[in-house]
């Protein structure tokens, strides 16, 4: 079911999501700071175009360094993402067989707010 509902989600809109956070993972890497954080992000986006069957786990402890990513990634990235995963998730509610699309939706939107720190597994 996780193969037929993964390869569903990149037709209708999950592959923009992971673009989006690819595209912004991939502006963050612009300055020599952001490359590694960069790097995070984009490879959440490649594992965020396959989210069925994958759980978001946290990765190491809150440190001071990634709560300070994950503010400035918030306020100029991730308000984006996660307004486009609330909208989708609200357009894929609309019907019954749209509803898991709209849960895979709703589990992401805090991963695009704050990615630092976790890891969709």
């Amino acid at each position: 079911m996780s193969l037929i509902g993964n390869i569903i989600w990149l037709i209708f809109g999950g592959f923009l999501s992971g673009l989006g956070y690819v595209v912004g993972g991939l502006l963050t890497m612009l300055t020599i700071i952001g490359i590694p954080l960069g790097a995070d992000v984009v490879r959440l986006g490649i594992a965020t175009m396959a989210p069925f069957g994958k759980e978001i786990v946290p990765i190491n402890d809150s440190s001071t360094p990634n709560m300070i990513f994950n503010v400035l990634w918030a306020i100029f990235f991730g308000w984006e993402i996660a307004l486009s995963h609330l909208v989708h998730g609200l357009i894929f509610a609309i019907t019954i067989i749209g509803l898991p699309f709209a849960k895979q939706h709703f589990k992401l939107i805090p991963l695009a707010l704050f990615p630092f720190g976790k890891e969709l597994r």
